[in-house]
């Protein structure tokens, strides 16, 4: 995966799509925010970042994804936008407790 330049274009971008930590932290690690941008940005900013990576970057990126970050309708849209349909099953969360455990 290629590491996203910080710039005052990707900075600003960072800073919208992951506003609860400074640009440079977002950036510093480019899967989990490909994974924010697959569920926040908008067309004009995923042009912009397209500058910066390649289809084989995004499908890495949605390989790697942390859980929890993309939405399941998001999740579809960039799986079919990158040739996979059916998308694989979305990664989720796993908060250690078991519904189906009787006392």
């Amino acid at each position: 995966m290629k590491e996203i330049p910080v710039n005052s274009e990707t900075r600003n971008l960072a800073q919208r799509l992951v506003w609860f930590e400074p640009a440079e932290t977002a950036l510093a690690d480019p899967i989990r925010f490909l994974a924010y941008a697959f569920a926040r940005a908008t067309h004009e900013e995923m042009k912009l970042l397209r500058r910066y990576v390649d289809e084989e970057d995004l499908r890495e990126a949605l390989d790697r994804a942390p859980p929890g970050i993309i939405d399941p309708r998001s999740w579809s849209y960039w799986n079919l936008r990158l040739g996979r349909y059916p998308p694989p099953p979305l990664r989720e969360r796993f908060t250690g407790w078991r519904g189906d455990v009787s006392p």
